[in-house]
């Protein structure tokens, strides 16, 4: 049976960064469920799909086949035979995946893999709904968030650093959008687990947050 750590939080609250940065320090497997949804909907758009009709993506989404390696320590993510890992940062992909991870058989495709990944490994794991839907009896679970304003500001820097044109502005009302999206929707959404903690990096860099993380991590085995 594995250990699992359960990291959820708002979009551009830093989840992914900050728990492949866990695993690594504690030797465990990361899974980025994000990863596996924005698989999933760039598998949607390529089929032409546009979000707008939830029977269509239903439909289409039986249709994917995804699944994770590991090449050199780091996590894969294949759409069949086909690596669409450098696809999945896309803004385009960031949308589809906000309305489509809403759908309950887009969810229920997904589910089982995330599941026994866990159970067979110890693993952190990162997403909107893990500590209340994906693993409700994770070892320790982490609700990881920041303002608006600091998140809008990291997805400009990520995006300009990149030489992509982007507006400021924008980029926060996508986000306060995609919050309301995401808190609102009728299959599992998000929201902060009872018997999680929270942890609001608006003010904390990178090793801050990691650090803190594990210092949860260690006080719950220790107790």
């Amino acid at each position: 049976m594995g250990c699992n750590i359960a990291i959820d939080g708002p979009a551009g609250a830093g989840k992914s960064t900050i728990a492949r940065k866990v695993a690594k320090e504690l030797s465990f497997i990361y899974v980025d469920t994000g990863a596996m949804y924005r698989a999933m909907a760039y598998y949607l758009l390529k089929n032409h799909v546009t979000g707008e009709d939830s029977k269509e993506i239903e439909e289409k989404c039986q249709g994917a086949e995804i699944s994770i390696c590991y090449e050199n320590g780091e996590q894969q993510v294949l759409l069949g035979e086909e690596n669409v890992t450098s696809y999945l940062r896309t803004e385009e992909v960031g949308k589809m995946a906000s309305v489509s991870s809403a759908n309950g058989k887009v969810r229920e495709k997904l589910l089982s893999l995330q599941r026994n990944l866990a159970a067979q490994n110890n693993v952190v794991m990162d997403g909107r709904d893990i500590g209340t839907t994906i693993l409700p009896n994770a070892d320790v679970k982490i609700y990881l968030t920041a303002s608006a304003d600091t998140r809008a500001q990291r997805r400009y820097q990520e995006l300009t650093q990149k030489g992509e044109s982007c507006d400021l502005e924008e980029i926060k009302r996508d986000i306060i959008a995609r919050d309301e999206r995401d808190m609102n929707r009728e299959v599992s959404p998000l929201k902060q687990a009872e018997d999680a903690v929270l942890v609001d990096s608006s003010c904390m860099g990178i090793e801050e947050v990691t650090e803190e993380i594990i210092r949860i991590y260690r006080e719950k085995v220790r107790s």
